[in-house]
Parts: C-alpha cells; structure tokens; sequence
C-alpha cells in the first residue's frame, strides 16, 4: 500500500515532500541526540551517579531500546508524523492522545529553547564580546531559514555537521586513550560500578538526567510522512541511533571519568559550572582539547541539534492542528517547500521567547531540563501502554513477546526512573499534565472534544488476520 493510501484511510492528504532515505533518517537521529551530548551535562551525571556516569548511560540505552522497539510496532500500524500522540490516540483514544501529545510538547517545544540557551551561554563564554541575546538570536534565524527552505536541505546540513561532531569526538577519544596508557589519570572500572556508592535509586536518579541525552531517537518517528521505505525504515534507523549514539555517550563518559582532576569532590558536589568534562579533556590533551570540545558542544547544540528539534516540533505541531486540536493556521503547508511553514516559524519564535527568559534566570537550564526529561518518559510510559492496548487486546494478536513482554519491560524500567527523579521535576510535570486535564476538560465544555481524522477503534480480529511482528 502506498503512502498516499495509508494516510487516505485516516481522511489526511499527502502534503509533505517523501525524500528522506536510512541514512538521512540515521544522520537526523545522531545529529539530534548529538553524539557529543554527554559533554555538557557529564558533570552532572557524574554527580548524581555518584561516580557511575558510564553505568547510568548503559541502563539508559537498555531502558529505551525497549522504547524504541514499541516505537517500530505504533510506526508500523499508523505510519504518520505525530509520534505519541497519533499512537495513544489512534492505539487507545483521542482523548489519551492529546494528554501524550500535551505531555511530550515539553520536550518537543521546549527542547530547541533549552538547546539554544546553552549554546549561547557557553559562546558567550568563549568571546565574552558578543552578548547572549546576540547569539541565541542568530542560532534561531539561522535554523529558522535552513528548516523553511525545505527537508533536503535539513538532511544536507545534519549530514555535514555531524562528520563535524564525530572528527572531534574522535580526537577525544584517540587523545584521551593515549593518556591514560602515558599514566595520566587512573584505569578504572567504577565509572561501571562501585559498590561502596551504588543504590539502584541512585543511578535511576542518574539515568533521569542522562535521559537528556538520549532525546532525539524518538524524534525520528515524526518524518514518517516524509521517508522513503516506508515504516520499516523509521524502525530500523531508531533501534540504529538508539545504539551507536548509547556506544559513544559510553566511551566518552568512561574515558573522562578516569581522568576527572578531583573525582571525590565531582561526586560529592556535582559540577556546578558544567565544565568537568573539559577538565578531563584538558588532563588527557591540555588546553586545546578542552577548547575544542567546549566549542563544538556549544556549536552542536545550536546549530545542528536544534535545527533537527525545530524539525520534530514543527512537525508535532502540524500534526494536532490538522487534527484541530490546535489552531489551524499551524496546519499550513508550504506548496513550494513541501514544508510546515507556519508551524516552523511559531517553533523559532517561541524557542527565541523561551530562550531570552530563561537566559534571565539562574536556573533557567535546570527547570528546562527538568521538565523536557519528565514530558518525555511519561510520553514514553504511554506509548508502551498503546502497544498492548492497540495489538494485544484490540487486534487480539498472538505476538506476546514484541506486544506485551517487551513494552511491559519498558515501562516499569522508565516509571522506575520517573519515579525517583527530581522532586522539582515531578512536580513542574505535573502540575504540565493538570494543566492540560483542563484544557482537555475544557475541549469538551466547548463542543470540541478530541476527535482523530479517519478514527475508528479497531475491531477484534480473527487469529488468520493477526500480523506477525
């Protein structure tokens, strides 16, 4: 079936240009986790793990491979931009829909303005001369303009930019490595595990900061409408980001954790300044190292990475409002650029807005933070509950491996982490989610309650009509 007639059946056109091939999806999926992320929050990784960053990363990708997997199950019964919210809506019902697709537009609406914050703040740092304002203002144009032209030449940028990330990466790692066979720093394992420090309440507190890391695999699924291969592909590049990026987020955190300067007072006080990595870096090659890796953290997350997260929120955006569920002037299409136009356009704006305010307070970078990494693994706990409410008990379908063990898996290794993260997190989500009850509720005093194009529970089905997974 082609495209134009899986989105025919749920009543939508075929507006956006399919041009994305594995490899773009692949390049978009690295350059929006940043396969250099790490980098900015290690510190604070290391704090909360108590020294144990490389194991929080390692449970991190365990945990969200699971999400990945059911992810590829929802893509492949409703291949459409949307993410969580198509998948709840159309997997459990339109008003769970729009509680995810509220949920998750904490980190999809307010991970470009956290991006750009810190890259600014770490500019504005390495040339003190040009403001932050200046900086975020041009991260924004620049992203705004590159994303409005079209989705081919996202790809190209992404593309680009990434060799960028991987050549310094690379230069960290050989450096790194070489110093400590030279006897800088101290082999060790207990960036793995250390058994005087290690509580499992303490590394889940860990994972829910580095989770930050990971956010991006996921955003893959928006450019289902705009891929070519189909489904199939979108599943295939999401488990691939998902692991290469969890490699390299490993190695660097471990290399770098054998040669933090102080490592008992990094554990104890946590990284304030956010510059522990890059004092590793200048311990493993000196100045020029840490240098080059403060830089290209700061170009990565304002440039490339998000430019790729203007992309997944325009796109969300462009999903509820063809839905109504949001204005329908986000609904727009470019004819000539195949592109969302005017959802891009509000996603500059209000990660510019975002951005300047945040810029104003202290811990502007902690509340985004916080709150992006909430929306996201609540979105996520609801996409696994789609999955077996979608196959397992609407469609009836025999697969309890790939439809109830591995989502169920998935779900109680992130509402473990949810539920010992950050108490501010906590409560800053869901005060998000009572907001958006109302909202909800309000919809329907309205007369406009949710309601999906082309939306019909899906009926039981004979054993003989059960897809295989």
């Amino acid at each position: 079936m082609s495209l134009q007639d899986d989105l025919s059946r749920y009543g939508y056109r075929h507006e956006l240009s399919r041009q994305l091939r594995f490899r773009d999806l692949l390049s978009y999926g690295l350059v929006y986790m940043v396969p250099i992320a790490p980098m900015a929050i290690f510190g604070s990784v290391y704090g909360a793990s108590g020294g144990m960053v490389a194991l929080a990363y390692a449970i991190g990708v365990a945990a969200l491979v699971f999400t990945a997997f059911s992810y590829a199950q929802m893509v492949k019964a409703f291949p459409m931009s949307g993410s969580v919210y198509n998948y709840a809506g159309r997997g459990i019902g339109p008003p769970v829909g729009f509680l995810a697709g509220w949920v998750i537009l904490l980190d999809y609406v307010l991970v470009p303005g956290l991006l750009y914050l810190v890259a600014s703040v770490a500019m504005h740092a390495s040339v003190p001369a040009v403001p932050v304002w200046v900086w975020l203002l041009g991260f924004v144009a620049v992203n705004t303009v590159i994303n409005s032209v079209g989705i081919r030449l996202t790809a190209i940028m992404t593309r680009v930019m990434l060799v960028g990330e991987l050549i310094v990466l690379v230069v960290f790692l050989a450096v790194a490595g070489w110093a400590l066979a030279s006897g800088k720093g101290r082999f060790s394992w207990d960036a793995f595990y250390n058994a005087d420090a290690f509580t499992w309440s303490l590394v889940a507190g860990a994972v829910s900061i580095a989770v930050l890391s990971f956010l991006g695999f996921d955003g893959i699924s928006m450019l289902a409408e705009e891929t070519k291969g189909g489904a199939r592909q979108i599943g295939r590049a999401m488990a691939a980001v998902l692991v290469l990026a969890g490699v390299l987020f490993i190695a660097q955190t471990w290399l770098a954790a054998m040669l933090v300067p102080d490592p008992a007072a990094l554990a104890l006080n946590g990284d304030p300044d956010g510059t522990a990595f890059y004092d590793a870096a200048a311990v493993a090659g000196g100045g020029w190292l840490a240098t080059v890796c403060a830089v290209a953290t700061a170009v990565a997350w304002g440039l490339p990475n998000s430019m790729v997260a203007q992309v997944a929120t325009s796109r969300l955006l462009y999903a509820m409002a063809r839905d109504r569920q949001l204005p329908a002037f986000l609904a727009r299409v470019s004819i000539r650029r195949s592109v969302p136009v005017n959802a891009t356009l509000l996603t500059g704006v209000v990660s510019l807005v975002l951005g300047l305010y945040m810029a104003t307070r202290a811990d502007g970078i902690t509340v985004l933070s916080s709150l992006i990494n909430f929306g996201a693994m609540v979105a996520f706990l609801v996409l696994h509950v789609s999955v077996v409410v979608h196959h397992l008990i609407r469609r009836r379908s025999r697969n309890v491996w790939a439809h109830l063990v591995m989502p169920a898996v998935g779900f109680v290794i992130l509402a473990y982490v949810v539920v010992n993260a950050n108490i501010a997190a906590q409560r800053l989500g869901l005060a998000w989610l009572a907001l958006g009850v109302l909202v909800l509720a309000g919809l329907y005093v309205a007369g406009r309650r949710p309601v999906l194009s082309g939306f019909a529970p899906a009926q039981p089905v004979l054993r003989r009509d059960v897809e295989r997974v």
